[in-house]
């Protein structure tokens, strides 16, 4: 939560010429902050901070669950902790905002003095293709603990329409073949829909076996799913990562939003739980798109 002395440096530097980028670096801050408090009054910011503390008091029936999973998971963040209590509610509203919890959480973690480690990567924002125009692809893993406390890799299929951000994880307890990596697709093409004329891939072993002069060769299952769906591919190399930027922050997304801290019990509780989450959280705030058709 921004504080006073911070509003007053953003003003300051303000009052100096700097422009909202150069606070931004300045400050360690997100455009997004400085742009709200850019023409914000004095007397705006005050009402403010008297609107959030009460929001904030409304979390405070959390606080012991909250300070027992950020002790137990000291980088879990204020969103993940939001949206599993939203599913220890069965999805049922919260009175206050995800917005407003941040900065209870902040406060949790200054008042126990729990400290977080920062996991970040940042990806190129490039410009959004035509809705329906193009789908990106790609896969990740994560290790999690068992419910015999042991430890278990699961690897996720993900997939996100360029357009709109609408999102599809699908997980298994194993790697994907050529054969299930293609049963993915089906899955997340009846999820959204129908398919877009565009799908975006890394070039990965279980879809291409080879490059000749520049021609891709898919494996012979790949090819013959391309001959019968029908749609254009374009494959990422090592120096265009921007290409895939939407997707590799899904998988992320899926990893530690969804994924990290939750004890593994079996592979289709897991996916059922994590369609839940693509509804309640992941995919809540969507506007409209179009898909093609299979």
């Amino acid at each position: 939560m921004t504080n006073w002395k911070m509003y007053g440096q953003i003003q300051e530097h303000k009052r100096k010429g700097f422009n909202k980028s150069q606070i931004a670096r300045l400050l360690g801050k997100d455009y997004k902050t400085i742009l709200k408090y850019w023409d914000m009054t004095p007397d705006e910011f005050a009402a403010e901070k008297e609107y959030t503390g009460t929001r904030i008091k409304k979390a405070e029936p959390y606080e012991e669950y909250v300070v027992e999973c950020l002790r137990k998971y000291p980088d879990m963040s204020a969103a993940q902790l939001y949206d599993w209590i939203l599913e220890k509610r069965n999805g049922i509203e919260l009175p206050f905002k995800e917005r407003s919890f941040r900065s209870y959480v902040t406060n949790i973690r200054e008042k126990y003095d729990i400290k977080k480690t920062v996991k970040s990567r940042q990806y190129e924002a490039v410009d959004d293709p035509p809705m329906g125009e193009q789908a990106q692809v790609d896969l990740g893993e994560i290790i999690l603990e068992t419910v015999t406390g042991k430890h278990k890799k699961v690897y996720c299929f993900g997939m996100v329409m360029s357009n709109s951000r609408q999102k599809f994880v699908y997980w298994l307890d194993k790697p994907f073949t050529t054969d299930s990596f293609i049963n993915a697709h089906f899955k997340a093409f009846d999820f959204f829909g129908g398919r877009t004329k565009e799908i975006v891939y890394d070039q990965d072993k279980i879809l291409a076996v080879s490059e000749n002069n520049g021609d891709i060769i898919y494996t012979k299952q790949f090819q013959a799913f391309i001959s019968i769906v029908k749609f254009n591919i374009y494959l990422c190399r090592g120096s265009d990562p921007e290409s895939k930027g939407r997707i590799e922050a899904v998988v992320k997304y899926a990893k530690y939003g969804f994924a990290e801290h939750r004890i593994f019990h079996d592979i289709e509780t897991f996916n059922v739980d994590c369609l839940a989450w693509l509804n309640r959280t992941a995919n809540k705030k969507i506007h409209e798109t179009m898909f093609i058709v299979r």
